[in-house]
């Protein structure tokens, strides 16, 4: 055999699976059809049971009149998750070879989550973040190991790979001695410190050589976990028209779960009126968009717990006053509205429909201070919708013509 044969022969035995494994190569960023596979939307599962029990956590303290305690909490706790739902899909997007490797660090990645949700509540309502951190350490070092895959496949993302395996690792080392090493008083201010640290990980690391990511597919996994996320408020809309039927028909439980409908219908048909895909362009837009998404996450996630506060105030008179109670369910509204406008219909939203965007969000903050402010939120929701309608509409008949 000739030497040219044996190193055809050798290249392509380095090509064949061994042990059912295959090279962890970057994918094709031009791939056809590249949506959401059935793995990632069980990952997504897992997460939104723990952003549900978080957000459960945050509407106990609520009642209780400790707002903004439960907030900062809640903040904290979110954190882990959608950093860590972001490192897996943008990992996942770039080098899901869907071997059997993968889906085991994959599922055992989902086991962290599910330890950051059982931990959640113990967080948010006690400030021990004990199994928070564990689920959180266990969930990042099934991702040192992707990388690790990467590092020895992959000699053209080898430092990339590398950088990030060696960084991940450790920044967890420094959440393992956080806590128990630091007073107390130093709690807050190393959260910080380690949210910081977290977020330039992939800054270091993209330096060496740029990931790649499926543009189309990015955006099909940003779309999918914020309708999950979305789906969580279902849960609002039903408990008030439960409290309606207990009190035979109510009509303010009854205007409380049409808001509900309302507000989240209203927060999806925001999301997904205009195209995504061409968002996901440069690493600093790139970058931009995932982290900017910790709002719309956050936001999304939090809808469902001004809802319920909103029955608990008025079934129960908890503790908290009026304009906290309503601010439960109109700051994260307007939130979730500017973020979405600022990270996806800005580009594309004439000057004068952005305008009229933020005023109404505007309105809705102040609604705050109002006796109905669930309904004049639903109403200026509505008036949100109507405004992209018609610039959608207009879209649809200009390409039509052409």
């Amino acid at each position: 055999m000739s030497d040219r044969a044996s190193g055809d022969s050798a290249r392509r035995a380095s090509l064949q699976p061994r042990f059912g494994l295959v090279r962890m190569r970057p994918r094709d960023v031009g791939e056809e059809d590249r949506g959401v596979s059935n793995l990632e939307l069980l990952f997504d599962l897992v997460f939104a049971a723990a952003v549900g029990i978080s957000a459960g956590a945050l509407h106990e303290l609520a009642a209780e009149g400790d707002i903004l305690g439960g907030v900062g909490a809640y903040l904290m706790v979110f954190f882990a998750i959608w950093w860590a739902w972001m490192n897996v899909t943008w990992f996942g997007t770039s080098f899901d070879t869907d071997d059997w490797l993968y889906r085991v660090l994959v599922i055992a990645q989902m086991g962290g989550a599910i330890t950051i949700a059982a931990g959640a509540r113990n967080g948010i309502l006690d400030g021990d973040f004990t199994w928070v951190v564990i689920g959180y350490v266990l969930l990042r070092l099934c991702s040192v190991a992707q990388w690790i895959r990467v590092a020895y496949a992959s000699p053209a993302y080898r430092v990339t790979a590398v950088r990030y395996a060696a960084s991940i690792t450790v920044v967890q080392v420094l959440w393992i001695l956080r806590q128990p090493l630091l007073p107390a008083a130093l709690q807050l201010p190393s959260f910080l410190a380690m949210v910081a640290l977290e977020l330039l990980v992939p800054v270091f690391a993209e330096r060496a050589r740029s990931t790649p990511w499926h543009p189309h597919h990015i955006s099909e996994r940003y779309g999918a976990f914020t309708l999950i996320l979305l789906g969580e408020s279902v849960v609002g809309s039903t408990a008030a028209m439960l409290a309606a039927i207990e009190n035979h028909g109510a009509l303010t439980y009854i205007g409380v779960a049409a808001t509900a409908l309302t507000v989240l219908a209203g927060m999806w048909w925001f999301y997904f009126a205009l195209p995504r895909d061409e968002l996901v362009g440069g690493l600093r837009a790139t970058m931009g968009f995932g982290y900017g998404h910790f709002i719309v996450f956050a936001s999304a996630g939090a809808f469902s717990v001004g809802i319920e506060n909103v029955l608990a105030g008025l079934e129960e008179h908890h503790g908290a006053t009026t304009t906290a109670l309503a601010a439960t369910l109109t700051v994260p509204v307007a939130a979730y509205f500017v973020a979405t406008w600022a990270l996806i219909l800005r580009r594309t939203l004439p000057a004068r429909a952005s305008a009229l965007v933020l005023v109404l969000t505007g309105l809705i903050l102040l609604s705050t201070f109002t006796p109905w402010f669930w309904l004049i939120t639903a109403a200026l929701v509505c008036g949100i919708v109507a405004v992209t309608e018609v610039v959608r509409v207009r879209m649809r008949a200009a390409d039509a013509s052409s």
